[in-house]
Parts: structure tokens; sequence; C-alpha cells
């Protein structure tokens, strides 16, 4: 199989970059696109040529480090997906694939298609987690939840972080992954001694970032390949507006 990659390269944050071209032979259908870029960046080791940088870790989907805009969406051609999980067989012989880091103010590139994320640690940081001291793990079933609450919080906790949806929404916003992880929390018996001063704190972050407003596109929901609901946000401005009362 070959195809052809044009590929955004920019050395740091500061530099300027572009689009290269890249022919590449010998790939197989069954790879997954990111051994693909690997193929190519061997052989661009053999020619004595800079690699391509971009991030990865698990290739399973789950930590939500491999994504590029691929033919100008989040993850590639497929709704729900990650970059790692993309193969080769969605494309065809032949196919110009264009390869472009994630966009937006808060992400700055670092180089190449690799993008600064550390913002939605910053957020993390400012309550995406419980203070209480539990000790040991407690017997599952020792705090009753009903079920679609116990549902409806693993829903909100299966975001990966990935950052699809702020590089798909054309205001670069964080709401999505915000109330995911505000949200997670505070539907739980755990989160709910802190649950206010969570969301003040966690939206307030955000806003800190530069992310931009929501305006309820849906483009986030639609690339985010751990399926969020953009219900989510409308909890989490609820939330907000209830804390805010409350403070």
């Amino acid at each position: 199989m070959k195809v052809t990659f044009k590929i955004w390269r920019q050395e740091n944050h500061d530099s300027t970059g572009a689009l290269r071209t890249y022919e590449s032979e010998g790939l197989s259908e069954e790879m997954s696109f990111l051994e693909a870029l690997d193929h190519l960046n061997e052989t661009l080791v053999l020619k004595n040529e800079k690699v391509i940088a971009f991030d990865h870790d698990c290739r399973e989907g789950i930590c939500g480090q491999c994504g590029v805009f691929i033919n100008g969406r989040a993850h590639g051609p497929h709704d729900n997906t990650t970059t790692c999980q993309l193969h080769m067989r969605s494309f065809k012989e032949g196919d110009t694939i264009v390869v472009e880091p994630f966009r937006a103010g808060a992400f700055p590139v670092v180089k190449d298609l690799v993008v600064d994320r550390s913002a939605f640690d910053r957020i993390i940081e400012q309550g995406g987690y419980i203070t209480a001291k539990t000790g040991t793990a407690a017997e599952a079933n020792a705090i009753l939840v009903p079920k679609d609450i116990s549902d409806s919080a693993m829903d909100a906790a299966a975001c990966i972080g990935c950052g699809a949806c702020v590089a798909t929404c054309k205001n670069a916003s964080a709401a999505l992954f915000t109330s995911a992880k505000i949200n997670h929390l505070n539907k739980l018996p755990q989160g709910k001694p802190e649950e206010h001063r969570r969301t003040l704190d966690m939206i307030f972050q955000m806003d800190l970032e530069q992310f931009g407003s929501c305006t309820f596109t849906g483009a986030c929901e639609v690339e985010c390949p751990a399926e969020i609901s953009i219900s989510n946000i409308a909890e989490m401005n609820a939330r907000y507006f209830k804390a805010k009362l409350l403070s």
C-alpha cells in the first residue's frame, strides 16, 4: 500500500510551521495509523532526516495521548475513535492524508504533531479528586449508590482527556472535558462534601487557561472517543449556578 502524507512540521512553539509531503510505500492495511507513522519515521532515519514527533503511549485507546487532526477531523474519519485505533484500511491506495496537530490557543505546539495539553492537568489540580482520607479500599457495597447514578458517573469518568473536544470546537472550549471531570465526582457520595468548591475552582481554572466559551454546537460530542454526552455541560452549568448561589 502506498499513500502520500502531508504532515505538519514545526521545530518549536516559536518557529513557523508548514506542511511537508512524504511518499510512504510498503504499508499494510492492517497497520494502525501510528504504525504507519512509525514506518515513515524508519524511512526518514535511513535518509538521515529528522523524524516526525508525535504523541503516543498505550496505543489501546485509553491514555488520550495520540490525538492529531487527520484530513480535517480529530482522530481521523470515524466517529468516537482514537488515532491509535484507526487503521490504514480506512484509506485507499494512493490517498493523500493530511496530518496536523490539535489547534487551540491553550494547546501550544511543542514540536511537529505534539502539543502541550498541561492546561488539562491544571484544571484537574483544582478539584478533580477527593481529599477525604478513605483508608484501605472499602467493600464494594458498603456505600449504596443507585445504579442510574453509578452508571452516569462511570459514563462521565470515561473521558480520557485527549483534547479532541477542544480541537474540534470552533471556540476551542474545554467545557466537555471539564464537565465530565466535575460530574463524575459530584454524582457520587464520596464527592458530595466538596462538590461546590470543586465546581467553582475547576471552572475558574478552565477560564484562566483561556479556553473558549461553549455554544452547544455538539461537535465535541461527535469527536469524543469516549462518547461523552454534552448533557454533562448542561449539568455542569446548573451545578455552577447553584454553587455560586451557595458560596
